[in-house]
């Protein structure tokens, strides 16, 4: 029990070495298969990354006023991840918008240089997410905001990996040890954690988050296989940012409903 409980442990650490800057064990064993089986911690680093995001908040907001710190703690999530969700949503954005066939897309999106589509999107990203949250901030509480938004679009994102084939070149691609398919074990992880933790928001609320995640994975994935036949890395960094994005849109909705 011990032993299992230390693997899964050590599966945490890989997956929050892989989606942030924060300091891992040095001794934590590495192997494809275990990153591939770390994917259903995926939300779980999506609660740690929330906690610290809303902490950042909070302590800015003692000394300034909400919008300024929600743009200090906006960085400071940039910080966290190294904007790694939003290199993706940028990659993608340039890729599929830029390119007129798969081969093309695909090369576009492991070019490092940033296009007009990558560029818009990613300014368009940013300033609807400050926007979003500072309307939040104003009237709901902001530790339930970041946790559940963070958990949710993160977990959602992880479950294309079920049921999605990988496109991308895996000899090259920095996402091949997530490239081989979910068990139905990871899948639930990933699910039970975006459950649970939308309930720390009123039912009504996380109802509507929960539908509208499982919508949106749905069209996502209907279009993924249609412009590319599948998913890469960036794709799931992009589904991250804008599931993120209609959390906090939704979450919005019902608080002025409520008002």
């Amino acid at each position: 029990m011990r032993k299992a409980a230390q693997y899964q442990l050590e599966l945490l650490w890989l997956a929050l070495g892989f989606f942030s800057r924060l300091p891992i064990p040095s001794r934590t064993p590495y192997s494809e298969e275990r990153m591939n089986q770390a994917g259903r911690y995926f939300g779980l680093v999506g609660v740690i990354l929330g906690l610290a995001v809303a902490g950042s908040f909070f302590l800015f907001a003692m000394i300034f006023p909400a919008t300024v710190a929600i743009l200090l703690s906006m960085a400071f999530s940039l910080m966290l991840t190294g904007a790694f969700h939003e290199d993706g949503l940028t990659d993608m954005a340039d890729g599929i918008g830029g390119g007129m066939t798969l081969d093309r897309r695909l090369a576009i999106m492991k070019d490092s240089r940033i296009g007009t589509y990558g560029a818009a999107t990613l300014i368009m990203a940013l300033l609807s997410k400050y926007v979003l949250l500072t309307e939040l901030a104003s009237s709901t509480q902001m530790l339930s905001v970041f946790v559940v938004a963070y958990t949710l679009s993160r977990a959602v994102a992880a479950t294309l990996i079920y049921d999605m084939p990988y496109v991308s070149d895996l000899d090259s691609s920095k996402s091949k040890p997530l490239a081989s398919r979910q068990s139905k074990a990871d899948l639930m992880v990933l699910i039970a954690t975006a459950v649970l933790v939308s309930l720390l928001l009123p039912a009504g609320v996380a109802a509507s988050l929960l539908v509208s995640a499982l919508v949106f994975r749905w069209l996502f994935k209907a279009w993924l296989m249609k412009r590319i036949g599948g998913f890469t890395g960036d794709c799931l960094g992009a589904a991250q940012q804008l599931l993120e994005l209609l959390s906090y849109l939704i979450m919005l909705a019902w608080v002025l409903h409520s008002l």
